[in-house]
């Protein structure tokens, strides 16, 4: 049985998002997207005198992926709240997994809500990001 937002319950798995592997082209073509330029992310001579050893993929873009394990399965219209909190570099060459799991059913103004638990893991098993998303549940 497929879960919907209208049935899922504590515990439940959303269906998970990944992306990768993060290449220079991905980081160029991101920074000229969303407009973030620094060079952090696309300057590898910018980034070895930062200590460094290479750029490092924007956080955003992962944060990104995390809203769309939730809008993949819930749809854009019942999202009402995305969060993340950054805990490790995404560095290039890896591949990303967002997964996601519900670990509430509550009301708010007496409308079903979940919330949703979210996170980001680079193919090495280290966690990239952490974060929550609230989604209407009616």
């Amino acid at each position: 049985m497929t879960i919907t937002p209208h049935t899922a319950t504590a515990g439940d798995t959303l269906p998970s998002v990944t992306f990768g592997p993060i290449t220079r082209t991905t980081l160029a073509l991101y920074a000229g997207a969303s407009g973030d330029h620094n060079p952090i992310h696309i300057d590898l001579d910018f980034a070895k005198q930062a200590g460094l050893q290479d750029v490092f993929a924007h956080g955003m873009l992962s944060m990104a992926q995390l809203g769309r394990v939730a809008t993949n399965w819930a749809g854009t219209d019942r999202l009402r709240g995305l969060s993340s909190r950054f805990t490790a570099l995404t560095p290039v060459g890896a591949t990303v997994t967002c997964t996601g799991r519900v670990v509430e059913r509550f009301e708010k103004d007496g409308a079903p809500m979940l919330r949703i638990a979210l996170t980001a893991t680079i193919d090495d098993g280290t966690q990239t990001l952490r974060g929550e998303a609230l989604i209407s549940a009616a």
